[in-house]
């Protein structure tokens, strides 16, 4: 008596997928469901041990060493053993594991036969008393059980090991193509407990950074995904069509606009948590729909969001993982502030050997062509500098650095830096190489604002398909008053891969875009 394992050729999975059937319609010839409809544990796996050892220390086992009452489990079978009038199993219910002890002159002849029945990957309940083995392990001696799910498709459990002299289970993937555990990220979760892990923590981070949002007295919003104009960032959007309306619509590739919308209409503190999406290639710190945290702060700049930004970056690292310095990708990472501040000018200007803003826009595509970055084409001077800082400076900013000062041309959105007329007030915080969190010292003044989005339109004239449309209606807005306003944008997926260690966007996003599968 033992359920299948993995199989290694697709001749054994055909084979599998066979008998796994005929075992489904055996069940359902003998009148039991296979697919049942519920089941009521008493106890998760963790919560069951945890009552076997307080019964133990309190000395409240019976003369047979169980726990007076019965408990209830569920889980999934992750292995079996059988030894003629006796087997043992783990099932694991998405928070641990437990065995199960199944003893033929307890369950009765017909009932013990019917676990032939069962395959590694079926989902049962089970009823019985906890009790621990010779080998110390906290156990559910089987007085019931029922079949909850017949898993018809092997999962890619793997193989474990145990080493003979230390006694340690060893554990082999069974699912080491990356690509397909993203394709099939079910099966992933379902054998790597610790993907499962990085998804909790992700929750837990994401609630972190609303429950500091909310003590720092802002309010939770939700504005449209679907816009008849995108702005606020320079991207390429996706593109529909409302059939009622017969509009072409746009799906959001930021949240700025609305949100400082809300700030004219007196809404002083505004955050949103939100799925965005830009229509642009995929690399390990892109994928087309992303979650992005944005918030307002009116009667502040650029200065005290970045004072805003430590603390809440400390609050989420104490709050999450107990510490603040963390290992990124063999790199040691400290969160303790004050972050490193830098001049864009300063720094670009140092790699290329030549002062950044005194290079014509021909002389900036020069340099980027030399290092062949690129879709050039179309591009201004604003984003060539972009392309340049991302190719020579990005990706010596491990240690957390405020990024400050950007050229004019690359900030519509922002003021202009107080004294200095061609930078403006804007930061990007970068940590492991990864720019995390954009902000602005917003532009507030709406005939600057219009002359700025009248340059992104010559931009998009000449070529560049990614520079921001002219929204009449947000100028209306500025027009009834905009107070002075603080402004950040933060990328929820890049700071879970950091503060998980995740090398790609991809291990942090549940279901991620990919390309076709070849074939």
């Amino acid at each position: 008596m033992s359920p299948p394992s993995t199989p290694d050729s697709m001749d054994d999975l055909n084979y599998v997928l066979r008998q796994r059937r005929e075992k489904l319609r055996t069940l359902r010839e003998e009148g039991v469901e296979p697919f049942a409809y519920n089941f009521a544990p008493t106890h998760r796996s963790e919560a069951a041990t945890e009552r076997f050892q307080e019964a133990e220390e309190a000395e409240e086992l019976t003369d047979a060493g169980q726990v007076a009452e019965e408990v209830a489990v569920a889980g999934r079978i992750l292995s079996w053993r059988g030894h003629g009038k006796s087997a043992f199993a783990h099932i694991e219910d998405g928070g641990g594991t437990i065995q199960l002890y199944f003893r033929k002159n307890v369950l009765g002849d017909d009932a013990f036969e019917a676990l032939d029945l069962l395959d590694l990957g079926d989902w049962i309940g089970v009823r019985g008393h906890l009790f621990r083995t010779r080998t110390g392990e906290v156990t559910v001696q089987v007085s019931a059980s029922q079949i909850l799910s017949k898993s018809l498709r092997p999962l890619p459990f793997g193989k474990v090991e145990e080493d003979e002299e230390t006694g340690e289970r060893i554990h082999h993937s069974g699912f080491s193509d990356q690509e397909g555990r993203y394709r099939q990220r079910y099966a992933d979760l379902a054998v790597h407990p610790e993907v499962r892990e990085v998804f909790r923590t992700r929750a837990r981070i994401v609630s972190e950074l609303r429950r500091f949002l909310d003590d720092e007295g802002f309010l939770e919003v939700e504005t449209p995904a679907l816009q008849p104009l995108y702005g606020g960032a320079t991207a390429r959007p996706f593109v529909t069509h409302h059939e009622a309306l017969d509009r072409r619509m746009y799906l959001r590739i930021a949240d700025e606009l609305y949100l400082k919308r809300l700030i004219v209409g007196g809404m002083d503190r505004v955050y949103e948590i939100a799925k965005d999406f830009r229509n642009e290639g995929l690399s390990r710190f892109h994928n087309p729909e992303f979650t992005m945290l944005e918030w307002y702060q009116a009667f502040s700049d650029y200065e005290d969001q970045m004072e805003l930004v430590e603390r809440m970056v400390v609050h989420v690292a104490d709050a999450v993982l107990g510490r603040r310095a963390l290992e990124y990708q063999g790199e040691t990472i400290s969160l303790d502030p004050p972050f490193r501040r830098l001049r864009l000018v300063d720094a670009l200007s140092d790699a290329l050997g030549r002062e950044v803003l005194d290079l014509s826009e021909d002389e900036l595509r020069d340099e980027a062509k030399d290092r062949s970055l690129p879709e050039l084409s179309g591009a201004g001077r604003g984003k060539l500098i972009d392309k340049l800082f991302g190719e020579l400076v990005e990706p010596d900013l491990v240690q957390p650095t405020f990024v400050l000062d950007h050229p004019r041309e690359l900030s519509p959105l922002a003021k202009p830096k107080r004294g200095e007329p061609r930078l403006t007030e804007r930061f990007e915080l970068y940590m492991a190489g990864m720019e995390i969190f954009n902000a602005f010292s917003e532009l507030n003044d709406p005939l600057d604002q219009r002359d700025r989005f009248e340059g992104q339109m010559g931009l998009r004239a000449a070529g560049d398909d990614e520079a921001q449309q002219l929204d009449e209606d947000y100028i209306r807005a500025l027009e009834y008053g905009m107070p002075p306003t603080g402004g950040v944008g933060m990328g929820v997926d890049r700071f879970v891969m950091l503060l998980t260690d995740q090398p790609s966007i991809r291990d942090v996003i549940l279901f991620p875009t990919l390309r076709d599968p070849e074939g």
